[in-house]
C-alpha cells in the first residue's frame, strides 16, 4: 500500500505540475513558468485580480467547510476525521490550486501537493476498507512523497510527514512513510529528472570568525519568521468574509505590489536562483522580503488554494541574500563574507525561515542537506535554523503557523500522546476472538457444546442478530459445573455471572475511537462489526474497557 501510495501521489504531481507549467509557457510565459518579470506592468496588475475574480465565482458558491485545502486541512482531518479525506475538496485544490499559479497568486505548489498527495493516500485506503489507523499512515505516505517528489528531498519528505503532519515517531508509520517517498521520487526522476529545485554552488564556511553573524543572522531571520506568522493570523482573521471579496483583496495585494516587484508572483524559484548567485540588488532583495510576505500572507491568510513553504524559500533566499551583502560591506577585507559568497547565505536563509516558520528544524536541516548536496553547509545551517526556531517560538512565542491557523478553527493539535497512542492501533489489535454467540434462553446441550470451544465471551442475543450483552463464559463454565445438570433450559440473563452491557463498532475504528464509542453509550463492552452487505453484519470480536485500559498501560 505504501508503495501504491507513493506511485499515485507521484502521478497527480506530475498531472499537477504539468497542468501548470504548459499552461504558462504555452499561454503566457513562452521564457520559462516563472518568469512573471517580463510581463507588461498592465499584465502583473490584471492576471492576479482576474485568476482570484474566476476564483471567488467558483469556489465562493461552497460551504466553508468545502474550501479548506492545503496542510492545515489535512492536519484537521487528521485530529477530527482518522485522515479521511474527501474527494470534494481534493478538486477544489486540484482546480483552485491551478487556476492560482497560473494567475500569478503569491503562493507555492507545495501546499496543494501535499493536500493531493494524502488525498490520494486516502482516497486508496478507503477504496480497500482499511482500519482507521492504516488510513492515517498513508496520509503520511502521501505526505510524504508529496514533498519528496516536489523537491527530490526524500529524506525531507519522510521527516517533514512525521514532524510537522503526524508530529509523531514510530516505527510502525515509518517504514511505509520511506517507502512511499522512496517510490514518489522514483517516479520523478524518471519523468522530469533528479535536478535539484535550485542551482546551487560548491559553498562552505571559510572562517569560524564568521560563526556570530551566522547567529546574528539566525536572530534576524526569527523576527521576520515571526512577523511573517502574525501576518497570516492577521488576514486569516478576515474569514468572516465573503470568500470573493477575501480573494479579491488578496488578488489586488498581489497585482498592486507586482507593479513594482514582479518577483512576488508565482512561486518563485526564479528569484531564488537569481539571490543565490548574486544577480539582485539589495534594493531589490529588500523589496522582495517586505512585499512577497505580504503578499504570500495575504494569499494563504485569505483561503487562496496555494500553498505556504514556496513562500517562505523565496523570504529566507531575499533576507539571506541581504545579510550576505551586508556582511561584505561590513567586513570587506573578509574573503569569507565577500559577495561571493551571498548564495552561501541565501541557503541559510531558507532553512532558518522554513525552520522558524514551520517549527521544524530537523525537516528544514534535512532539507537544505538534499537541495544542496553539499555536507559543507550543514554545520552553519544547524546553527541558524536553532537560533532562528528559538527566536520565533521562544522569543516570540510564536507556533507553527499551521498549529496557529488550527488555533483559530478550535482545534486542539496534535492531540494529548494517550491519545496519539490510542490511535496508533485498530481495535482488531486488542479484540477478544474467543467468543461464542447464544439465545438468551438456550438448552443444556447448546451450552456444553459452546464451552467446548473455550471462549472467553459469551454474545447473549435475545433474538438473531439482537444483542443483549456479553456474559464472560468461565462464570457460565462454573454455573454448569455446580448446577447445569438440574436445568433443561439456561436463562443466561439470570444466571450468576459477569455480564457487560455492549454497543457495537467498526472493525475499521481505531482504539481510541472504542474508547470515545464507551463513553456517551454507558456500555463496557463494544461488539467489533463487519458490514458485509446491507443489513448484513458478522461480529468479528470483543473489545471491553479492560482490554483498551491494558493496552494504554503498554504506551512508550
Amino acid at each position: 500500500m505504501a508503495v501504491a501510495a507513493g506511485l499515485f501521489t507521484g502521478l497527480v504531481l506530475l498531472v499537477f505540475r504539468a497542468a501548470v507549467d504548459l499552461t504558462l509557457r504555452l499561454w503566457l510565459l513562452p521564457d520559462g513558468a516563472e518568469t512573471f518579470e517580463t510581463l507588461s506592468y498592465a499584465q502583473r496588475l490584471t492576471l492576479p485580480l482576474a485568476g482570484a475574480a474566476l476564483l471567488g465565482i467558483m469556489l465562493g458558491w461552497l460551504p466553508n467547510q468545502a474550501r479548506r485545502v492545503g496542510v492545515v486541512h489535512v492536519m484537521e482531518r487528521l485530529s477530527r476525521h482518522q485522515g479521511y479525506m474527501p474527494v470534494r475538496n481534493a478538486i477544489v485544490q486540484f482546480f483552485g490550486g491551478i487556476i492560482a499559479l497560473i494567475s500569478g497568486q503569491s503562493g507555492g505548489r507545495e501546499g496543494p501537493a501535499i493536500h493531493l498527495g494524502a488525498a490520494s493516500s486516502s482516497l486508496l485506503g478507503q477504496a480497500f476498507e482499511l482500519p482507521n489507523n492504516s488510513i492515517r499512515t498513508l496520509v503520511a505516505c502521501g505526505t510524504a512523497a508529496a514533498i519528496a517528489g516536489s523537491f527530490n528531498t526524500p529524506i525531507a519528505g519522510v521527516i517533514f510527514a512525521m514532524e510537522v503532519v503526524m508530529m509523531e515517531y514510530t516505527i510502525g508509520s515509518f517504514i511505509p512513510v520511506i517507502i512511499a517517498a522512496v517510490t514518489s521520487t522514483l517516479l520523478t526522476h524518471y519523468f522530469i529528472g533528479d535536478a535539484p529545485a535550485f542551482m546551487v554552488a560548491p559553498l562552505h564556511l571559510n572562517s569560524l570568525a564568521e560563526i556570530p553573524y551566522i547567529a546574528l543572522a539566525g536572530v534576524v531571520i526569527g523576527c521576520v519568521a515571526a512577523g511573517f506568522i502574525q501576518l497570516v493570523q492577521l488576514f486569516a482573521r478576515l474569514n468572516h468574509w465573503p470568500f470573493w471579496l477575501r480573494a479579491l483583496l488578496a488578488g489586488a495585494i498581489t497585482g498592486l505590489a507586482a507593479i513594482t516587484t514582479p518577483e512576488v508572483m508565482g512561486v518563485g524559484y526564479d528569484t531564488v536562483n537569481a539571490a543565490m548567485i548574486g544577480e539582485l540588488a539589495i534594493y531589490t532583495l529588500l523589496g522582495i522580503t517586505l512585499m512577497k510576505s505580504l503578499c504570500s500572507a495575504a494569499a494563504v491568510g485569505l483561503g487562496l488554494p496555494v500553498g505556504l513553504i514556496g513562500p517562505t524559500f523565496v523570504v529566507g533566499a531575499a533576507v539571506g541574500g541581504l545579510l550576505g551583502i551586508l556582511g561584505s560591506y561590513l567586513q570587506p577585507g573578509e574573503a569569507a563574507l565577500e559577495i561571493t559568497s551571498q548564495g552561501f547565505y541565501v541557503m541559510l536563509g531558507m532553512a532558518a525561515m522554513m525552520a522558524a516558520v514551520l517549527q521544524a528544524p530537523l525537516a528544514a536541516l534535512l532539507a537544505v542537506m538534499e537541495l544542496t548536496a553539499n555536507p559543507n553547509l550543514i554545520l552553519p545551517a544547524m546553527l541558524v535554523i536553532v537560533v532562528a526556531t528559538l527566536v520565533t517560538g521562544v522569543g516570540f512565542r510564536q507556533k507553527s503557523v499551521f498549529l496557529s491557523t488550527l488555533n483559530t478553527l478550535g482545534l486542539q493539535y496534535p492531540p494529548s500522546p494517550a491519545t496519539l497512542h490510542l490511535q496508533r492501533a485498530g481495535v482488531a489489535a486488542i479484540m477478544e476472538r474467543r467468543f461464542a454467540r447464544l439465545n438468551s434462553v438456550c438448552t443444556r446441550s447448546e451450552v456444553e457444546t459452546t464451552l467446548l470451544t473455550k471462549p472467553r465471551w459469551i454474545i447473549v442475543e435475545t433474538s438473531p442478530g439482537d444483542v443483549r450483552c456479553v456474559l464472560n463464559a468461565p462464570d457460565l463454565q462454573v454455573f454448569m459445573s455446580d448446577k447445569g445438570d438440574q436445568l433443561e433450559d439456561i436463562p443466561l440473563l439470570r444466571i450468576p455471572g459477569q455480564r457487560l452491557d455492549v454497543a457495537n463498532i467498526d472493525y475499521r475504528a481505531t482504539i481510541h475511537q472504542a474508547q470515545q464509542a464507551m463513553k456517551p453509550a454507558g456500555v463496557e463492552a463494544l461488539c467489533v462489526r463487519r458490514t458485509s452487505a446491507p443489513m448484513i453484519s458478522s461480529v468479528m470480536g470483543v473489545i471491553t474497557q479492560d482490554d483498551i485500559d491494558k493496552y494504554r498501560e503498554i504506551m512508550p
